[in-house]
């Protein structure tokens, strides 16, 4: 008997895996050599003619509300490119009339026409890698765009007719003090987007950044500095009628916060596509092929380029919730918790969280268990005890 729609939808992501140039701080994996767009888009649609028809999603008929491009520098594609892709998820996967349809994209790579191009085939939420609106700042970053550029491709994109705008910013550079951080919140609020997401810089180990701080190149931001900035942002964003969500993302209602990123924080299932693209559901997991040309040289043969499967265990579904439970402002709801787990939340994690509530960096209320303002400062660190009790 063919099983019924999931009652949740699930998310699609696709991994657009080109870049320009490669910011020395991103660990996503991405290539500059564009000859091989052509290839990797055939393959792509390939992979969802074969995957709506076997391999990971087929236990439950999902339908889809959401669907992420993202990459990479997925700007790098055109307008009828961006078409084809979109086009062919609908043909291939139930992907609802309402659905929240993204497409990230660099300032610098992007023109008022491929924009509404963009607008034309679908697309009707657009996040733009701005980082900083200081160009000493986006040289430090790496980034191929001017601040000029990122005025620019704001404008166009309102032009265009998005009505869903996010924008993401970078803080704790160095050299970066507070009342420049500030700016770069001033010039991004005075375009009203709806969505702001502030990412704090982290050394992801492999990147070129991070071996430059290794060698001294560079000195990191000091992190009392960095501390104050988190805060700062919060306060500035909430003063400018952004409510956070989450631990770097803000919104201006709840309507207008990231449909297809909370599925990452509540468990939902999503559908990978792309190389390096991961799929979730009923605590299966898997992850395609990191390597352009693996991907495309295995869906020439038919099969669906995965290069490695997982069931998590009922401990790893556990800490995976602890763990982006806490990153959500909401937090982990407890009841919740309990009935999937068929477990005591405060039985297994009480005692730990006691001393974390009298430090002020957790709170308990309202059947919720969320980090407090201060405790996302700290969010690794309280996560790292927590997952220890949880593994004793």
């Amino acid at each position: 008997m063919e099983n019924p729609c999931q009652a949740e939808p699930a998310g699609i992501y696709v991994h657009i895996p080109f870049c320009v140039w490669k910011c020395p701080y991103c660990d996503f994996y991405s290539i500059t050599d564009m000859s091989l767009k052509e290839a990797f888009l055939g393959a792509l649609l390939d992979e969802m003619q074969i995957g709506k028809e076997t391999g990971f999603f087929q236990k439950t008929r999902f339908s889809y509300d959401t669907l992420y491009i993202g990459g990479g520098t997925p700007s790098v594609l055109d307008a009828e490119q961006i078409s084809r892709i979109i086009e062919a998820a609908c043909r291939s996967f139930q992907i609802l009339s309402d659905a929240e349809i993204t497409i990230e994209v660099n300032p610098g790579t992007v023109t008022p026409e491929q924009l509404r191009g963009y607008r034309h085939a679908g697309v009707n939420r657009i996040n733009i890698g701005v980082q900083s609106f200081q160009d000493a700042n986006l040289k430090f970053l790496g980034r191929i765009h001017s601040a000029q550029n990122a005025h620019l491709a704001i404008r166009q994109a309102r032009d265009a007719g998005f009505e869903n705008l996010g924008l993401d910013l970078i803080y704790g550079i160095p050299g970066q003090s507070e009342k420049s951080w500030l700016a770069d919140l001033h010039r991004a609020v005075a375009y009203r987007p709806e969505h702001l997401s502030c990412y704090m810089l982290t050394f992801e180990s492999g990147t070129q950044m991070d071996d430059d701080r290794k060698k001294g190149r560079f000195c990191p931001a000091d992190e009392a500095l960095t501390a104050r900035l988190f805060e700062t942002t919060i306060s500035f964003l909430e003063d400018h009628g952004y409510a956070q969500y989450e631990i770097s993302n803000f919104a201006r209602s709840v309507s207008k916060r990231s449909r297809h990123n909370q599925k990452y924080w509540t468990d939902a299932p999503y559908r990978g596509l792309g190389p390096s693209a991961h799929s979730f559901a009923e605590a299966r997991r898997c992850w395609n092929f990191r390597s352009v040309k693996k991907y495309v040289e295995t869906l020439s043969t038919g099969k669906l380029p995965i290069e490695e499967k997982e069931t998590l265990t009922r401990e790893q579904r556990i800490l995976e919730t602890i763990y982006t439970g806490l990153r959500k402002t909401y937090g982990i709801d407890i009841d919740k918790f309990n009935k999937k787990f068929s477990t005591n939340f405060e039985e297994i994690l009480g005692e730990r969280i006691m001393p974390l509530e009298e430090k002020g960096l957790i709170q308990r209320s309202q059947n919720r268990c969320f980090l407090s303002r201060r405790g996302m400062l700290f969010f690794d660190s309280i996560v790292s005890i927590l997952v220890q009790e949880c593994k004793n």
